[in-house]
């Protein structure tokens, strides 16, 4: 048996920031499914918000954070998200962060959506790489352990008091319990719920369905964010950089719709808006052959192009066939990031003693029903400090919590049986098929527009999906490197999440943010000002609401 004072699970920003801080006072190891330099934080192009300009403000940054939100978004969190920015990304800067500099040498900002100054500190367009690289750098000085390749399958609960993890190493297709005081899950998003997504395939959800199994309690996961620029055919991210840096965007007749949409913010409206904008183009006939419209950045002149957007440049030629300081670039809205998640505390407690999150798998409720741009790379950081710093203070506080042997042995037995495929399966069915049902109904059904009688259908529809799934064996049994074994885990996973997103959209009978009801369009405070709080039950998800902090705005109408 391992042991680890603190375990961080998920090697990507908020993981690796986590890590860093918990081992200045606490013994501290990393588990990560993929090697932590193949996070999908790596992909991250547009950059890290904090008010650092003259002009700027960090009470200008919460009051746009607030109204982004749809004032979903719990206040106190997000005065402690904007009243960090600044501090975190000079420490950034101190491990070795190139951010790129204006010609005075200061740090350079640029405009992201729904954002009313330059906020966005960033290092070309390879941000969320750079610091991904940075941190693990530090991360390897440091010595911290690293598990790499090892999937995360259960939390050990003992009494109610998570105590460590039942882990599955893949090169050696064995199973190890890892004894901790505190689990940080940093796992990331759940984009491959979605056929249409711009996430990385690691991105399954398998943190926060692993933490609702072990009777954690998620929040607002109906709120779903959908990019407005990813490139049409294979959903690889366009940064909002591009517009930032001036993009524009056109429809079939060459206008720039977004008059019509947010006259004031234009293309630099927040995600929400301008995805339901272009979908509505597209639906109206104003897109090309049907499908698609056009971000356009030939204006702005090759050398801007190449010396701010290298890689969406590189992206464009690569995947489209198009260099887009030349021509326009074809792009559609897809499946971004999870406004949900495990539900947390401004120092990323979950409702589960022992068990911390931080990142896209949590729920702080900075975001509420919408995320800006630029504020989750913002949220990695900031909230993976603070996980680190409770997680090691438990550490130095706490005893190490009990485990029995009976626990293990179950937990053991249990998976042990599962994953060497024993038992009678279906052999007409597969995973594969499974998934492909589930994300094509999830894009249609469950996406940037919803009406009550498809949501209906959609639950219906992946409860026969879970009845399905129950009766498939686990494929090729406990070898090195089944990676069906994986994805035959990571579909059960996305499936858990799926029925919750789906009931909670079905549940939430109004529009807010990036949840749209055809048939509730607008905005209901007096029923839906509210968290929607969910635990696992005996016959599925129960779903209560919680209260919105509410400390300096109130909720008004959001116009752009």
């Amino acid at each position: 048996m391992l042991m680890h004072e603190v375990l961080v699970v998920g090697g990507g920003l908020a993981g690796l920031m986590a890590a860093l801080v918990a081992s200045q006072k606490a013994d501290v190891a990393v588990l990560s499914k993929i090697y932590p330099t193949r996070s999908h934080s790596g992909a991250a192009q547009g950059g890290f918000n904090a008010a650092l300009g003259e002009d700027d403000s960090i009470e200008s940054h919460i009051f746009d954070t607030v109204k982004g939100s749809d004032y979903l978004g719990d206040q106190d969190a997000v005065e402690v998200l904007c009243s960090e920015g600044p501090e975190v990304i000079l420490e950034l800067e101190r491990m070795g962060v190139p951010w790129t500099r204006t010609p005075e040498g200061r740090v350079a900002q640029r405009s992201l959506g729904g954002a009313g100054f330059p906020r966005a500190c960033f290092a070309a367009d390879f941000s969320g790489h750079v610091v991904l690289h940075t941190l693990f750098e530090q991360v390897l000085r440091r010595g911290i352990k690293i598990y790499p390749e090892w999937h995360l399958v259960e939390l050990l609960v003992e009494d109610g008091q998570v105590a460590g993890v039942l882990a599955y190493d893949l090169a050696r297709a064995r199973l190890e319990v890892i004894r901790s005081k505190a689990v940080i899950l940093a796992t990331g998003g759940y984009g491959r719920a979605f056929a249409k997504t711009t996430n990385a395939h690691a991105n399954t959800g398998d943190g926060m369905a692993i933490a609702y199994r072990a009777g954690a309690v998620l929040s607002d996961m109906e709120f779903v964010q959908f990019h407005p620029t990813t490139l049409y055919g294979t959903n690889i991210l366009i940064s909002e950089a591009a517009r930032g840096e001036g993009g524009y965007l056109r429809n079939y007749d060459g206008e720039r719709f977004m008059v019509h949409y947010a006259p004031q913010k234009m293309e630099l409206a927040p995600r929400d808006v301008v995805s339901r904008a272009i979908f509505k183009e597209i639906k109206e006939g104003r897109g090309f052959e049907g499908q698609y419209v056009h971000l356009d950045l030939t204006h702005l002149g090759e050398a801007l192009v190449a010396e701010r957007l290298p890689q969406v440049r590189d992206l464009a030629i690569r995947y489209a066939g198009v260099d887009p300081a030349r021509a326009p670039m074809p792009i559609e809205p897809a499946q971004h990031y999870s406004m949900g998640g495990v539900r947390t505390d401004v120092w990323g407690m979950t409702s589960l003693p022992g068990l911390l999150a931080a990142g896209e798998v949590a729920n702080v409720s900075v975001h509420g029903a919408n995320r800006l741009g630029g504020n989750s790379l913002l949220e990695t950081v900031v909230f993976g400090r603070r996980a680190g710093h409770r997680a090691a203070q438990l550490a130095r506080q706490e005893p190490w919590p009990t485990l029995s042997a009976a626990t293990i042995t179950r937990a053991y037995e249990s998976w042990s049986s599962l994953l060497a495929g024993r038992g009678q399966g279906v052999q007409e069915d597969s995973t594969f098929a499974i998934r492909q049902e589930m994300t094509n109904l999830m894009t249609n059904q469950v996406g940037v527009f919803r009406v009550g009688s498809e949501l209906e259908d959609a639950v219906n529809r992946l409860a026969v999906l879970k009845e399905r799934y129950q009766r498939l064996k686990a494929p090729g049994g406990m070898q090195p490197f089944n990676y069906a074994l994986m994805d035959y885990l990571e579909v059960g996973y996305l499936l858990d999440l799926c029925e919750v997103i789906a009931r909670g959209a079905l549940r939430r009978t109004e529009s807010r943010g990036a949840h749209y009801r055809l048939d509730y369009p607008q905005r209901d405070d007096q029923n839906w000002l509210c968290h929607t709080f969910v635990r696992r039950g005996e016959d599925g998800p129960e779903f209560s609401n919680g209260p919105v902090k509410i400390t300096r705005y109130a909720p008004q109408e959001r116009g752009y």
